[in-house]
């Protein structure tokens, strides 16, 4: 699985909201200006996003988005599993089932549990990164240096 632009750019989509919308709703429009992203895309992020509970929008004058949980409870592999709309790096590593029936080796593919594995490994390691532990190493960074 390649990692697509629905990822990368989720990710700082709640990053924004994480760090601008501590004390009142981000617009999409300042998102958009901040990352450099389409308004139009955000608007398709958002709309899994909130699906999946892990922002929250509020309409009117003052509206916009926040997350609809603490930033330690969302983890990077909640936010690409929402977009990417699969936990596999390949097609045939999404069936638990032995016979995947993807490729002209279904059945007798010696090198599926390769990839099987490689996307559980993935996803354990994006699950232990929560948008908290990235907001503090965001801050780390931008500290001054002597």
């Amino acid at each position: 699985m390649r990692l697509t632009t629905k990822s990368r750019y989720g990710t700082r989509l709640v990053l924004d909201v994480a760090i601008n919308g501590q004390e009142k709703p981000v617009p999409l429009s300042d998102v958009s200006k901040r990352q450099n992203i389409s308004l139009k895309y955000l608007e398709q992020l958002t709309r899994k996003l909130k699906q999946a509970r892990i922002i929250n929008s509020h309409r009117g004058p003052y509206g916009g988005h926040m997350l609809a949980k603490p930033p330690s409870e969302i983890t990077v592999g909640d936010i690409v599993r929402t977009l990417e709309e699969t936990a596999a790096i390949t097609d045939c590593a999404e069936e638990e089932s032995q016979l995947c029936g993807i490729c002209n080796q279904a059945g007798d593919c010696l090198s599926r549990w390769v990839w099987v594995e490689a996307s559980k490994a993935m996803f354990e390691r994006l699950d232990r990164i929560s948008i908290e532990s990235l907001l503090h190493i965001n801050k780390n960074q931008m500290k001054p240096r002597p």
